[in-house]
């Protein structure tokens, strides 16, 4: 795969502006380089935003809203169907890059573009569907109904672990709301941004749209801040761990604006004496290991009944035995390279603490050096035996540690499962539906997401995307998530001659 000619069908050079009000292209900031945790090398360098450039983005998007929003929903949405088959025509290319540039495996890469394609899909359909409500005055004469509205400026601040989808899911239901869209991308992964933009231009012109519509200011996190602070944005939607989402919530709601928080995960799997663990092995080490373990629905905890405790342990541990690790656009491998460095001396600290806390390492893990390991940045998949009080257990290490430990009963189990701050994803593997049922009642899991007989990772986008209690609260993607980038308006319209008030109030003059 020759990735000069990849970065060339997406018009990736080998200095790029980085920030864009469609395709007008400048930055006056600092550069940043990036390099592919892949073999280490440069790929290219993008100049970032400054406060004065920020300031003409913001000047350009909110100009766009002014016409944007006057489109029709479905015109909107043809617009983004049409966005869904340009993706589709740089699928390859673009899902190339994201393999390059982040270290997930090829055919991840790809099936992060078909997520950006589905979602183009399904708001499409949306795009007829943003449906209100009716409902009876008790006034005579008297209609009420509810309308959906567009916000304004939707600010996207993603993640570099998906360095497309999660922008994508944001955008293409506000771009069919009649918002307009301002992305900070990853400064790991900035140039998948650049890629998406390029793309999206060749639809924007072919449709004469206003350049404001869609935006990108790269840069640090100094960007992220000015985004949060502005009140000419009324919603933003981040991605990222805890911290980061703190820090995004109390800026956005100290100027009473919208926060969507999609942050961090500590998912488990439940297995069941009723599983059947030829689905169990294979949906754990997925889960556990692709994208190198950093989703945000990773499985990291592993909740095993103690009389097939032994057993899971050692299929698991034979399992781990064919993973393949190297060049993630090489198909025969399994695993690519955490996204740099940095990540490595997280996941061997987490290693070390684990020992140090009183869990022992069943599979271990370590660096991977020699010729096709230059970068530094791959590491072995390890597997622990724990406790779930354990210190380490309780924070989330974006890495492929799977964490295994016993329960007796399911009640524990349930209590270990949602006995940890975060509350993203979770599964239960069993043929017994009894157990199933309670795994999903409400004194069940406690996760936005919970699942029975597959695995925590690989949502779909049908379903609306999100977790509890730390993990922010918020939905995006599928079912009705499109409602966070409108406003809600309530109607009532008096086509009768006389002036009735509500609650029989009498204000005779």
């Amino acid at each position: 795969m020759n990735i000069q000619n990849i970065l060339a069908d997406l018009g990736i050079q080998d200095y790029n502006p980085g920030v864009m009000i469609g395709a007008e292209a400048f930055g006056s900031g600092a550069s940043i380089e990036s390099h592919s945790p892949v073999d280490g090398k440069r790929i290219a360098s993008l100049s970032t935003a400054t406060a004065e450039d920020y300031e003409r983005v913001m000047n350009a998007a909110s100009e766009a809203f002014v016409e944007w929003r006057k489109w029709t929903a479905p015109q909107r949405g043809e617009v983004v169907r049409q966005y869904g088959e340009a993706l589709r025509a740089k699928k390859e290319s673009l899902g190339a890059l994201v393999s390059y540039e982040m270290g997930k495996s090829y055919q991840e890469g790809l099936g992060e573009v078909q997520e950006m394609i589905d979602i183009c899909d399904f708001a499409v359909g949306q795009s007829r569907q943003l449906y209100g409500l009716t409902m009876h005055s008790e006034r005579p004469n008297h209609r009420m109904y509810e309308q959906y509205h567009p916000l304004g400026v939707v600010g996207i601040i993603s993640a570099f672990n998906f360095p497309v989808a999660v922008w994508c899911w944001n955008t293409a239901l506000a771009w069919i709301a009649g918002d307009v869209c301002v992305w900070k991308p990853s400064e790991k992964a900035p140039l998948c941004s650049i890629a998406c933009q390029h793309i999206w231009n060749e639809v924007a012109e072919a449709n004469d749209l206003p350049a404001g519509t869609s935006c990108i200011v790269n840069g640090d996190y100094t960007v992220g801040e000015m985004m949060t602070a502005d009140g000419r944005v009324p919603l933003v939607s981040a991605t990222g761990s805890i911290r980061m989402g703190k820090i995004v919530a109390q800026a956005v709601a100290a100027r009473l604006g919208r926060s969507l928080l999609e942050l961090g995960g500590n998912n488990a799997i439940i297995i069941t004496p009723e599983a059947d663990l030829k689905m169990v092995i294979p949906a754990t080490v997925f889960g556990a290991v692709g994208t190198c373990g950093q989703r945000c629905t990773s499985t990291r905890r592993l909740i095993i009944h103690s009389s097939i405790y032994d057993k899971v342990r050692d299929q698991l541990t034979q399992a781990y035995k064919q993973i393949r690790i190297g060049d993630p656009l090489d198909e025969n491998n399994h695993v690519g390279p955490l996204i740099d460095t940095d990540a490595v001396a997280q996941y061997e600290r987490a290693l070390e603490a684990v020992v140090e806390q009183g869990g022992s390492v069943l599979v271990s893990g370590g660096r991977l050096e020699g010729s096709g390991y230059e970068s530094g940045c791959y590491v072995k998949p390890a597997i622990a035996e724990v406790t779930n009080d354990l210190e380490i257990v309780q924070h989330e290490t974006f890495a492929p540690i799977l964490y295994l430990m016993k329960y007796d009963t399911l009640d524990e189990a349930i209590a270990l499962q949602n006995g940890v701050v975060q509350g993203l994803s979770s599964a239960i593997m069993t043929n017994n539906v009894r157990e199933a049922e309670a795994f999903l009642s409400c004194a069940g899991s406690d996760c936005g997401i919970a699942n029975v007989n597959i695995g925590t990772s690989g949502a779909e986008i049908g379903g609306a995307f999100g977790g509890e209690k730390e993990t922010g609260g918020g939905r995006e993607s599928g079912s009705d998530a499109w409602k966070a980038y409108m406003r809600r308006q309530t109607n009532t319209i008096n086509y009768g001659s006389d002036l009735p008030l509500a609650q029989g109030i009498k204000f005779d003059l």
